[in-house]
């Protein structure tokens, strides 16, 4: 019986998943914010809000995601006594 070579491709298992989490991501081509780290967030809209957001945002010239961390980020501040 032939033996199967041992590749780890694009979806193997990090060692720790820890470090993992809070590693950069090397393939994005811009750092959205000082530390360069980012998290998904995931909300349910409606299909009609869903629409006007990507309206508003093909408008102005700009993606929905840097349109709505914007709003978010004004929305809500840095706290100054906060460690990022």
């Amino acid at each position: 019986m032939s033996e199967r070579p041992n590749r780890r491709g694009f979806a193997s298992r990090p060692g720790d998943a820890e470090s993992w989490i809070k590693a950069p991501d090397a393939s994005s081509p811009r750092a959205t914010d000082a530390a360069g780290f980012t998290a998904r967030l995931t909300i349910d809209i409606t299909p009609a809000l869903r629409g006007r957001i990507k309206i508003v945002a093909f408008q102005r010239g700009a993606t929905v995601a840097d349109m709505l961390r914007d709003l978010l980020a004004r929305e809500f501040p840095v706290d100054p006594g906060e460690s990022s």
